[in-house]
């Protein structure tokens, strides 16, 4: 399965930074025992292999050499590839400058690399036969993509950054067959390439007869991308280790480990 990360953005939200926005140091984790600072792309990264990745591709601008530096030629158990976009033309353009590595049959992900999302392993509740989306609740819907379902849980449309936006679930990442992303590439191509943003293409792939499926299998959601986001991250993942101390204590004297505290709800609607 492969996972493409489209790591091509200026990243203007959170500048001046001296290095990639993807390499922004959130939180921490052990290497070997030492424990040393965390990108927040990395969150990302090891949610995909959690979720059945063992190639993923960045999808990185000219400039962006010290992301190929950072992660080199794997990740745990991960090959790692790069594919360049040549100047930012939105998200639909760096997506889909990695299909020529995509087979027809084989699944692949998509997520944003400057996001921080919980729980960790809910990519593994993603379909391989389908288009379909990783949704989150949030407070502030307008200013994400917004996904609309039916009751069956089939996207009805994505609103992409609406201020009277009707559902308070936002896609955080999303996965289908190669074949699909082809499609969809081929649409892209239809429309002359006039689709910046990934939710309008998918509404128009819904128009012509396409289906997708919404899962509501995500619980807390931080885009890291501004200086509220940053903050708010740091905060997630100080919660998320305090309640993984909490469980582990708690499975050591036979209790239920339970889900994961309201606070890491809050945090992401803040």
């Amino acid at each position: 399965m492969w996972g493409i990360i489209p790591a091509a953005g200026l990243g203007s939200r959170i500048q001046p930074l001296a290095f990639s926005k993807e390499l922004l140091p959130v939180g921490s984790r052990l290497d070997n025992g030492v424990e040393r600072p965390c990108a927040v792309s990395e969150y990302l990264v090891e949610r995909m292999i959690y979720g059945g990745a063992d190639k993923i591709c960045f999808v990185i601008s000219p400039g962006k050499s010290d992301i190929m530096e950072y992660y080199g030629a794997s990740y745990g158990s991960a090959s790692i590839a790069y594919v360049v976009q040549p100047q930012a033309s939105g998200l639909c353009d760096a997506i889909f400058r990695a299909t020529p590595l995509i087979p027809p049959n084989e699944s692949v992900i998509v997520g944003l690399p400057d996001t921080v999302w919980f729980p960790e392993k809910a990519l593994t509740e993603l379909p391989e036969d389908q288009l379909s989306f990783l949704l989150f609740p949030v407070d502030n819907p307008q200013v994400f993509d917004a996904v609309v379902l039916n009751e069956a849980m089939q996207v009805q449309e994505v609103q992409v950054k609406r201020e009277d936006a009707s559902s308070q679930w936002i896609w955080g990442a999303f996965k289908m067959p190669g074949y699909i992303l082809e499609a969809l590439r081929q649409l892209w191509l239809s429309r002359d390439c006039q689709d910046e943003y990934f939710g309008t293409l998918v509404n128009a792939y819904l128009a012509q007869g396409g289906k997708a499926l919404g899962v509501k299998a995500g619980e807390s959601y931080v885009d890291v991308g501004t200086l509220h986001g940053y903050r708010s991250a740091i905060g997630l993942l100080s919660e998320a280790a305090q309640h993984d101390t909490i469980t582990g204590a708690r499975v050591a004297l036979g209790w239920p480990a339970g889900r994961m505290p309201r606070g890491l709800h809050d945090l992401s609607r803040e």
